[in-house]
Parts: C-alpha cells; sequence; structure tokens
C-alpha cells in the first residue's frame, strides 16, 4: 500500500528527532522523564520466563477496562505486561495492577522502536483495547506470527469516517487483526465494514471491572471536611463545561447556601485553570492539589488529583458526567453507577449510548438538555434524597447484570492460548 509505505517511510525519517520531542513532552507534563526510553523501545525490568500475554489500552480508561482480563490471565498461570502511552494511566496501573503483571510504556511507532520492544519481549499473544492500532506496530506482530486480538473493541463514527477515507489503508491494517470482540452491534459492523475479518460481539469489559479503589482513612479524611453539606460533582469536565458547571453552582448557592460543587476535570492539569476560572466568577474555590481538603468557605472544590475517583463516587450522592454538555462523545459512567451515584449526562454521548441508554432505562440516569436543566435536576436530587437513593441502587443493579465480557473473552481467546500451550510442549 502506498500510504502505508509512506507511513513508514516518515516515521523512520522522524526517528532521529524522537528523543527531542519526547523530552519536549516531558517538560509539559505529557511523558514520565524517568522513563523517556520505553517510549524508544528500551525495557526497563527484565522479562519474566515462560508465557507472557501483552495486553495494551491507549489511556486511562482503556487500561482500567482491561483489569479483569489481567486477572483472569494471572489465574491461568501467565505473566502479564501492560502497556499504554500516558502518564496518568501508568500511575493508576502501579497502584491497581496485580502480581504477576508489570507495566511498560507503548513504544512510539517508529519501526526501529517497534522491533526493540518486540525482540526483547517475545509476546505469545498481543490483546488491544477498543481501537488502539498503529500500522507499524500491527505490521510487526503480524510478521512475528504473534496472535492479534482487538478486545472491548469500539470505533467512534468519526474514526470510522476518517479510517473509510482510505479504505485500502483501512482493510490492510484491520485486516491484520486475527480476532475482533466488539462490545456491541453497532460497532461489530463499523469494524466489519473496515475490513476486520473475524468479528463478534462479546460485551463491554468496563461492566466487570472492580470499583475504583479508596483509601479509608484519605476517605474519613475527606468525608469529615464534608460534614453534613450538600454536596454533588461533575466528574470528567472538558473545556467549555466548567463554565456551565460554574453557572449552575451560582444558580444553585442561591436556593442551597452551603452547597458544595466538585469538579474533577478529566485533565488534572487544567485544575489551576479552573479555579482561577471560578475566582473571576466570584466564586471562592479551592484545590485539592493546593488546598487540602474542602473548608467551610469555599463553595466549588476543584479535584486535580489522579486515582482518587473511588473517593468521590463513595461521598457523593448525584454526578453529572462531562464531554457530554460540549460536542465529544461522553464519558463512561460505570464506575460512579457501580458505587450508586445518580448520574446526569448532556445530549452528547454517542460514544457510550449503549451504556446511557441502559442506566436511562432503568431510571438510573438521566439526560440534561443544559445548564438549566442541570440546575434544576440537581437541586431536584438534592432535595429528595430517597430519589437520588433509588437511582443509586438502580444503576449498581444494572451494571450488575450487564457484566460478564471478561468471560467471553476468555472463551473466545481459547483457541489462541491452546496453540500456545501446544507450542510450549
Amino acid at each position: 500500500m502506498p500510504l502505508l509505505t509512506l507511513y513508514r517511510l516518515a516515521t523512520i525519517a522522524a526517528t532521529p528527532f524522537a528523543g527531542a520531542a519526547l523530552h519536549w513532552r516531558a517538560s509539559e507534563g505529557k511523558e514520565d522523564p524517568a522513563r523517556l526510553d520505553e517510549r524508544m523501545g528500551v525495557a526497563s525490568r527484565e522479562r519474566p520466563e515462560g508465557r507472557l500475554v501483552w495486553l495494551h489500552g491507549a489511556s486511562l480508561g482503556e487500561t482500567v477496562s482491561l483489569l479483569p482480563l489481567i486477572d483472569r490471565f494471572i489465574q491461568r498461570g501467565a505473566e502479564v505486561l501492560v502497556t499504554s502511552g500516558t502518564v496518568s494511566s501508568a500511575r493508576l496501573l502501579q497502584a491497581r495492577l496485580p502480581a504477576g503483571s508489570f507495566h511498560q510504556y507503548m513504544p512510539l511507532d517508529a519501526p526501529k522502536f517497534v522491533d526493540r520492544f518486540l525482540d526483547y519481549w517475545r509476546p505469545d499473544i498481543a490483546i488491544f483495547a477498543e481501537s488502539e492500532l498503529w500500522p507499524n506496530m500491527v505490521s510487526a506482530v503480524r510478521a512475528r506470527g504473534v496472535a492479534l486480538v482487538l478486545a472491548n473493541a469500539r470505533i467512534s463514527r468519526k474514526s470510522a469516517e476518517r479510517w473509510s477515507s482510505a479504505p485500502g489503508v483501512a482493510r490492510a491494517v484491520f485486516g491484520m487483526i486475527d480476532l475482533c470482540l466488539a462490545q456491541d452491534s453497532e460497532n461489530a459492523a463499523r469494524f466489519l465494514a473496515l475490513g476486520a475479518p473475524c468479528v463478534r460481539i462479546a460485551g463491554n469489559l468496563k461492566f466487570d471491572v472492580p470499583p475504583p479503589p479508596v483509601d479509608a482513612a484519605r476517605l474519613a479524611e475527606f468525608n469529615g471536611a464534608l460534614g453534613n453539606r450538600p454536596v454533588w460533582a461533575a466528574v470528567s469536565t472538558h473545556a467549555g463545561e466548567e463554565e456551565i458547571i460554574l453557572d449552575v453552582h451560582a444558580e444553585l448557592v442561591r436556593q442551597i447556601p452551603n452547597l458544595l460543587t466538585v469538579i474533577a476535570p478529566r485533565h488534572r492539569e487544567r485544575g489551576a485553570e479552573i479555579a482561577a476560572l471560578a475566582e473571576a466568577k466570584g466564586l471562592p474555590a479551592l484545590l485539592r492539589t493546593r488546598d487540602g481538603e474542602p473548608r467551610r468557605d469555599s463553595g466549588v472544590y476543584v479535584a486535580d488529583t489522579i486515582g482518587e475517583l473511588g473517593l468521590l463516587f463513595r461521598s457523593v450522592g448525584v454526578v453529572f458526567m462531562g464531554k457530554s454538555l460540549v460536542p465529544g462523545g461522553g464519558q463512561n459512567p460505570i464506575e460512579p453507577a457501580k458505587l450508586g451515584c445518580a448520574v446526569l449526562y448532556g445530549p452528547h454521548v454517542e460514544n457510550f449510548n449503549e451504556v446511557y441508554g441502559e442506566l436511562a432505562a432503568a431510571k438510573a440516569a438521566a439526560r440534561v438538555a443544559d445548564g438549566a436543566a442541570l440546575t434544576r435536576a440537581v437541586q431536584y436530587l438534592l432535595a429528595e434524597p430517597a430519589r437520588m437513593r433509588r437511582m443509586g441502587r438502580a444503576g449498581a443493579e444494572t451494571v450488575e447484570k450487564l457484566g460478564g465480557a471478561s468471560r467471553g473473552i476468555m472463551t473466545a481467546v481459547e483457541p489462541f492460548l491452546a496453540q500456545i500451550a501446544a507450542a510450549e510442549r
């Protein structure tokens, strides 16, 4: 394929500049300065003996979804290499990976780095989450005869359209997937159209992910600081949404003077920016990384830490999920639903239509069209705690019923595992 050849040549040409680019990204907080070599395919630890299963997720959400599979592969006696590409995902995995698994950063998609990575780790099977496909890596995995499985596979309509604009490239890349295990029929149809040769529906792995953990002492300290204040949270917010949330808070506080609004932005490095935005609107704001626990004299609290959503979801009853009041596709509501929160969301949730549809049908989540509707919904739920608790219970029951994808995926990859076992004998 001319375009794939051009891509390969371009990545080869860019390889000498990778180090400088990585150091610049590290200066911007987008790379771990202590682990830049991993992004160039250099291992930071020894390869374990025996069978090695390689699981890859692009960033935080994808890597979290892999946790149920990690446990199942370890139970089968395999060592598990988990890769990702973001600092936040690496930090979370450091806290949540079980014994028998370990993390490395995914190398940049240049042939030199890809070959170095694969030659060292020699995985027996590669399982990528959702639709994280890099042409050089996929080609190199295929060339080594390593089975490539796409698990929890989903691809947005826009991404599918971009791939479709180069149908030859799409068929070449997606055609190298040995097995695609889609979340639902809509995603399965998209992968088939792009050229994946073997597609099955296996469900959504994120329903099987255990609730995010919490440090009991920190939870007690946080709840002690909250006291009896009414509180709600806007989680995984994106630029353009925080202004709406702050206006909602300003409106609500007229009726609920001691209200606390917690904002947990999707990109934690935006915390100071959001706190400054609140102050500019005349709303006293605290930043968790700077100011510590909530205080009585502040109505806006920006939770700009990593790995503390488990604490937040256990402390509030109403959660608005971001990236949904502005176009963006939404954010995954499974974790707050699993922990019994009433979930609110905006109109732009096309990336999670099925999940929100299930929660809405169970009366566990409610759609709000804009800031005014969000104001009314939060005010109603805080004034009706019994209704809020019913929504929370319905959400927990719904996500429990929808679990089981990890079992289905393990069944689907069993033939590949059998081949690996036969080769070892």
